[in-house]
Formats: C-alpha cells, sequence, structure tokens
C-alpha cells in the first residue's frame, strides 16, 4: 500500500492506495480540484463543503451517463453481432445454393454433351 497526499480544495489529504495507482489518484483528485474551481467561478464562495458536494455530484453525473452510453454501445454491439451471424448463416446458404445451382448444370451441359455426341457420332458417315 502507497500513500501520497492530494490536494483537494486548497486542502491536503493523505491517501492511501494500490502500488502503482499513485499518478491516477493524482489525476483524480486533480480533476476533483479542477470541477470544485469551475463551480466557484460559476457560483461564487457557496461553502466548501457545498462545492465539494456539487463537484461531486457533476462527476457522478457524468459517470452515470457514460455507464449508460456504454450499456447502449454493447446493446448495439451485441445487435451487430446478431446481424453479422444471420449475414454469415445467409452468405452460407447463399453459397451452398449458388454450388448446388452449378453442379446442376453441370449435369445438364454433361448429359447434353452426351447426347450430342452419341446423335453426331451415329448420324453422318464420312467416307
Amino acid at each position: 500500500m502507497s500513500h501520497i497526499n492530494v490536494t483537494i480544495n486548497g486542502r491536503q489529504y493523505r491517501m492511501a492506495c494500490e502500488e502503482g495507482q499513485e499518478v491516477r489518484l493524482l489525476k483524480l483528485a486533480e480533476s476533483l480540484e479542477a470541477r470544485i474551481g469551475s463551480l466557484r467561478g460559476k457560483f461564487g464562495e457557496i461553502g466548501d463543503a457545498r462545492l465539494t458536494v456539487m463537484a461531486a455530484l457533476t462527476a457522478c453525473d457524468e459517470l452515470l451517463d457514460a455507464n449508460n452510453r456504454i450499456r447502449a454501445l454493447e446493446e448495439e454491439i451485441a445487435a451487430l453481432r446478431d446481424v453479422r451471424v444471420a449475414a454469415a448463416d445467409r452468405a452460407r446458404s447463399t453459397q451452398i445454393a449458388v454450388s448446388n445451382a452449378l453442379n446442376a448444370a453441370a449435369d445438364r451441359i454433361e448429359k447434353t454433351t452426351q447426347v450430342l455426341n452419341r446423335t453426331i457420332g451415329g448420324g453422318v458417315a464420312i467416307g
């Protein structure tokens, strides 16, 4: 466990975090500090606790929106996968149908060729 100092709303806090997460925690604290600063610029001095709560709520609002967007994108991905599977199934069916049609045509050509060979071979004598 690692410990670092972060500044939020002008106050220092000693925080514990997992090893290697120090930079991330510092960035999170900087983001919250920036939100508080932005709110202070909009609303003035309305109290440290209230500014901190408002900043936390705006962060939660963005997180909720992001989670909703992620869910929507996951649903879209699932739908696209279903479409892809259906298209692949149709493509396989089409390939089989084309293959069967070509085989049938080849059989008809072969039979026609055999009939023509018999007709030509037996019908005319040159000599």
